[in-house]
């Protein structure tokens, strides 16, 4: 019998599970043991048994859910191949946020490559995207859709200045993802020379200062003491976006509502979330970056696991590549809009 993809991975209730291997990749659910591809909360999450993912991605996890998030943690080292059972596997650069990987599978000459999330976009917070040849390759297709085609980042970060500049009497209340999307936008402010104090909503301080741990050069960043805040006049405050439309954001000197995510692309997106100031970055590749992705690993066949499944799969179609969505449940970027905290809230 001839061996295939479909005997290196198999879904199962958790998600993408390995027989000959004996793990899951992101599980959705506890399991004995545990793949990670990144530290965001929808592919990230504790009670495994076994962990095995960058040092990075297992520093992550520990901030965000203790140290005793797993029994036990290996950290893999990006390049190195790693035997598990009957498989090798290796993890590569993914480019989403810090630490984030691909991880390929091989056995008996066939290789699968697990994306996770992933950009092509340059960040100055995380390594970038490398491409890896496969058999088969399991992407995302959070923005696989032709009407996503991503602006320059720069050119954003430049619309929030320029509206500082103009605005200098109201503080620009940024809503952005605690983990990977907070920080890359600090990163690409410094880049633009905003040399000022960049101030963050308490559930940004404990992961801005692991980044900056992991040698990210993220400039001053001040907790908003909420006291304070109707003094913060001109100032670029980041929040995770749950705040926006609370009573902590309403506080600040008459406050521009600012979000940023390629969500921004879609106008009804963005008057829904109550964005002033829409800015348009994305963590996640854009439809011109997934279709090249995939021509560049050379795959015969992809695996579409969440987000806008079948406009990518009928593309691979056009383009001759055998392709079928996997329907993945618990997964997609709007899981990390994370909660105000209790006591911020009600500030």
């Amino acid at each position: 019998m001839t061996f295939s993809a479909s005997d290196l991975l198999t879904l199962t209730r958790e998600g993408l599970y390995c027989p000959l291997g004996g793990f899951h990749v992101d599980p959705t659910w506890p399991v004995p043991r545990a793949l990670i591809t990144h530290g965001h909360a929808d592919h990230a999450r504790s009670g495994h048994g076994r962990v095995l993912a960058t040092g990075q991605t297992l520093r992550i996890m520990a901030v965000r859910y203790g140290e005793d998030f797993c029994e036990s943690r290996q950290e893999a080292k990006l390049g190195e191949s790693i035997r598990i059972g009957d498989v090798t596997v290796r993890f590569a650069p993914a480019g989403h946020v810090l630490g984030s990987a691909q991880i390929a599978i091989e056995a008996r000459g066939v290789r699968v490559v697990v994306s996770g999330d992933y950009k092509r976009a340059p960040d100055p917070t995380c390594l970038p995207f490398e491409v890896v040849p496969c058999d088969v390759f399991i992407t995302e297709a959070t923005f696989g859709l032709p009407v996503f085609r991503m602006p320059d980042t720069g050119d954003e970060v430049q619309k929030l200045l320029d509206s500082v500049a103009l605005f200098p009497e109201r503080a620009h209340i940024v809503g952005a993802y605690a983990l990977g999307k907070a920080q890359r936008v600090m990163a690409l402010l410094r880049k633009a020379g905003y040399d000022r104090p960049i101030y963050l909503h308490g559930a940004m301080e404990k992961l801005t200062e692991l980044y900056k741990q992991e040698g990210i050069p993220l400039g001053e960043t001040p907790k908003v003491i909420a006291t304070e805040r109707a003094k913060l006049h001109g100032a670029i405050v980041l929040c995770p976006p749950s705040a926006i439309q609370d009573v902590w954001s309403r506080k600040f000197p008459d406050p521009v509502a600012s979000f940023a995510s390629g969500w921004m692309r879609v106008r009804a997106r963005a008057r829904q979330k109550g964005a002033e100031l829409p800015l348009c970055i994305s963590d996640h590749s854009d439809w011109p970056d997934l279709c090249r992705t995939i021509r560049e690993t050379g795959a015969g066949e992809v695996w579409v696991t969440h987000g806008q499944e079948d406009a990518l799969v009928h593309w691979c179609g056009t383009q001759g590549i055998k392709a079928k969505p996997l329907h993945l449940l618990g997964y997609g970027d709007d899981g990390e809009a994370e909660p105000a905290a209790p006591e911020e809230a009600a500030a």
